[in-house]
């Protein structure tokens, strides 16, 4: 890829189509890169998986892994976020078909697993994006300290260590995974 290339204004489309565009993210037209590590990547399977199976067995939703794009952001047309998980609950998607390419709906629910990439900024400016159009529950996870932040719609929020219990709370009831699982 050119210089020229990836100084250009970009659309979400764009990202779509450009090879290895599923390592980008798309923040006002520009790419950012979505670097991960060993340690949060590990951490970001294991709760998308738990998430996964947890949706196929109960039929409660759909999950989604850290490849797929979300673009569901009206007041930024050029904006295409990946979550590291995201789960978008039964019957909000057409038919329950898994669509291709990105998703205009706002999911459910969100996950990031914090990478040593990750600056505390560019996650919460992540977070404040998904609060902004409505998503649910975010769950914002640190391998670091071995933490989750779980972050509500109605604003509030609680800090779950590792003797701690995550739920699925109103956006996927039945749902629980003891914090110290995630960090095996």
């Amino acid at each position: 890829m050119t210089h020229n290339a990836v100084s250009a204004v970009l659309e979400p489309d764009d990202l779509l189509a450009m090879p290895g565009g599923d390592r980008y993210e798309l923040i006002d037209g520009r790419l950012k890169g979505k670097e991960t590590g060993a340690e949060s990547d590990k951490v970001a399977l294991r709760i998308g998986g738990l998430l996964d199976q947890f949706c196929v067995r109960t039929k409660s939703g759909i999950a989604f892994g850290s490849q797929t794009g979300f673009r569901c952001f009206p007041k930024q047309p050029k904006l295409a976020r990946k979550p590291d998980a995201a789960v978008i609950v039964a019957g909000r998607l057409p038919d329950d078909k898994w669509p291709k390419g990105d998703i205009a709906l706002v999911p459910d629910l969100v996950v990031e697993a914090v990478s040593t990439h990750d600056t505390y900024e560019e996650v919460a400016v992540k977070v404040t994006e998904f609060k902004s159009v409505g998503v649910k529950l975010i769950w914002v996870i640190s391998p670091e300290t071995r933490t989750v932040l779980v972050r509500r719609a109605d604003g509030t929020c609680v800090e779950l260590d590792e003797t701690g219990t995550l739920s699925g709370e109103n956006v996927l009831p039945g749902f629980a995974c003891p914090v110290a699982d995630l960090f095996i």
